[in-house]
């Protein structure tokens, strides 16, 4: 529609262009008088004209005054029809008379283009609506055609390269090995060794999967072609694969190159799961895909990269060697990669000097890299927001909390009942935290909305980890339970504010029994079968493998741990209800309490394990919204 409208004023355009030429040679001039050629003859004979001009039959007169008259004239010559006329011989002899030639572009001004101007114009016409009819034939054959956007060699501007991906050190290394067979073939040819027909990146989204395509395109220097999965897929059968086959055509052409599928799982899936049979588009995309990468046509020099967070689903022979012949796992940055991450992302902010990325670092476990670039970014907008000409350490510091909870929403304001039993919640959580030797450090601590949470409480594990024991799910049970415990130990009475706490308690207590096998009564079994199966569009997670007479053990196994954990918070509470009644009226009073601050008050009874130290990363415990 905009491609019509756009042709619509150009053809408007060029019949202004038109009637402006026509204005042009049409237009008089004013000061010229018209007259019979009798009068200017009888203005010659009195001697009041000093010049004549002669235009084919057009006459123009120069009186002496000044005055110019215009006639048109018998036929013949000028000096026949004076001397006809009885014009006196010397005064025709002191007349200047020029001739002027009526030249060829006079001809097509007045007689050619009016006859041929509307036939160009039908003309023109015409070939608009031929060319639009043209358009949709074409867009109708281009619709089985792949979308896949090439990126040159040439583009320096877009080009990237391993030294502009910070962290991830082994994949990096699997993948030059990758840039190795492109750049040098023959060294791995003369060996007998193939070229791999595909890699697949597996992680967590954010984790850097396309980056790392691009990477891998940028150190071979060579073409590199990007697609969805989801480009592949369409309501009509066959499309899908017709765009595979335009796709590996076109990338064959430009071999040796880089075919780089993103979201894989969105083509991939295994098959036989749906309902559409053997017609299914989404199959016959897969089935295309499978012959392209490793059919009867094998000695092509292109690499398929393909980049999915959802392995689990994907199709067996797409798996198999001779397709993705290896799978790259990139994880979520460690605290180094963290912190490299962290100064990529930095490069183009002015940060002031108390900016320390390593301190940062410690604080984001968990973190992916797209996940640390919005953190950047919200203290980058934050410091431009208070007319701050450079990030401080405090923007950033604010922004991790911003990215995890949410932005303060400093109008949600409590009523005086609502903010007393909040900071008793968040006094019981990070009490019961700070008593067990099991939990993580208490970092924050605040009854200040921030995102959906009334209430949040923050602690800091001391190190990364990749492992847990029995002993920190246990404490962080009781940690999670320690609001609920509070608020029936205070105020004698629920409100709706923990009920997230105990959904995370209730999730995590089945995790131990079902899946970590941490139950002494039931002993190390996993429990539920936990493959995704798809139906009539539905996932179902999860499938029984037990009998009824086991699931009414694992109830009873996850009350077990539900209720030791609210007596152990119970039971913490009401031996430290002096300092619990301390935290909470503090929190009452300022609203947030900052480590530092928090371990002044309760220095007393913090174990010296638990003092200040370098920290690695928060975890949140927050009050439920519904409270407020």
């Amino acid at each position: 529609m905009s491609r019509f409208i756009r042709n619509l004023f150009i053809i408007f355009g060029v019949f202004l262009l038109v009637a402006g030429a026509f204005a042009f040679f049409d237009t008089e001039d004013k000061s010229i008088e018209k007259a019979s050629i009798s009068q200017i003859y009888e203005e010659i004979n009195a001697g009041a004209v000093e010049k004549i001009e002669v235009s084919g039959d057009d006459v123009l007169a120069t009186l002496k005054d000044g005055k110019k008259q215009a006639a048109t004239k018998e036929q013949g010559s000028l000096t026949e029809g004076l001397i006809n006329y009885g014009v006196d011989e010397g005064k025709i002899k002191e007349l200047k008379i020029e001739v002027k030639n009526g030249g060829g572009s006079s001809v097509i001004v007045t007689t050619i283009l009016p006859f041929v101007i509307p036939f160009l114009l039908i003309a023109g016409f015409i070939w608009f609506l031929m060319r639009q009819v043209q358009g949709s034939n074409n867009r109708a054959m281009s619709f089985g055609q792949s979308s896949a956007k090439m990126l040159e060699q040439s583009d320096r501007r877009k080009r990237i390269t391993f030294s502009d991906v910070a962290g991830v050190k082994e994949a990096k290394e699997e993948l030059r090995e990758i840039v190795e067979f492109l750049r040098f073939p023959q060294k791995f040819f003369s060996l007998g060794a193939r070229i791999p027909k595909g890699v697949l990146l597996l992680g967590p989204p954010g984790v850097g999967k396309t980056i790392m395509a691009r990477a891998v395109a940028g150190e071979a220097n060579v073409p590199f072609f990007h697609i969805s999965g989801s480009e592949f897929v369409e309501m009509f059968v066959g499309v899908g694969a017709s765009r595979v086959r335009d796709l590996f055509k076109k990338a064959k052409r430009n071999s040796p190159c880089i075919v780089f599928i993103d979201e894989i799982d969105a083509v991939g899936r295994q098959r036989g799961a749906g309902l559409g049979g053997s017609h299914d588009e989404r199959e016959q995309t897969l089935n295309q895909i499978l012959v392209e990468m490793d059919g009867f046509d094998n000695e092509t020099n292109v690499i398929v990269i393909a980049a999915t967070n959802r392995p689990d689903v994907l199709d067996p022979a797409l798996m198999r060697p001779g397709r993705f012949d290896r799978q790259v796992i990139l994880d979520l940055p460690d605290i180094n990669d963290r912190e490299s991450i962290l100064k990529v992302h930095a490069k183009n902010k002015p940060l002031a000097k108390d900016v320390n990325p390593r301190a940062i670092a410690e604080r984001t476990p968990g973190f992916s890299g797209a996940d640390l670039a919005n953190l950047m970014n919200e203290g980058a907008i934050l410091a431009a927001r208070q007319n701050k000409k450079e990030v401080f350490q405090i923007d950033l510091i604010q922004a991790i909390e911003k990215v995890m909870l949410g932005p303060e929403r400093k109008s949600h304001l409590l009523s005086k009942r609502e903010k007393e039993i909040a900071a008793w919640h968040e006094a019981g959580h990070a009490l019961v935290a700070t008593v067990l030797p099991h939990a993580d450090p208490i970092h924050k601590v605040s009854i200040v909305s921030r995102g959906r949470a009334a209430g949040y409480t923050m602690k800091l594990p001391t190190e990364d980890k990749n492992l847990h024991s029995k002993s920190e799910f246990i404490a962080d049970l009781a940690m999670t339970l320690g609001g609920y415990a509070t608020e029936n130990l205070i105020f004698n009475e629920l409100t709706t504010g923990a009920s997230n706490d105990l959904k995370v308690a209730t999730n995590l207590a089945r995790k131990l029994v079902t899946t970590y096998g941490m139950s002494e009564t039931l002993g190390p079994m996993t429990f539920g079968d936990h493959q995704e199966m798809i139906f009539l569009g539905r996932e179902i997670s999860e499938q029984k493998n037990y009998s009824e007479k086991v699931a009414a053990k694992i109830d009873e196994e996850i009350s077990g741990f539900i209720d030791r954990a609210y007596k152990t918070a119970t039971e913490i509470l009401k031996k430290y209800r002096k300092q619990l009644t301390v935290l909470a009226e503090k929190l009452i009073e300022v609203e947030t309490l900052e480590r530092e601050e928090y371990e002044q008050l309760l220095a007393d009874i913090i174990p010296q394990e638990k003092l200040m130290k370098k920290s690695a990363g928060p975890a949140m415990e927050t009050l439920s919204p519904a409270a407020v």
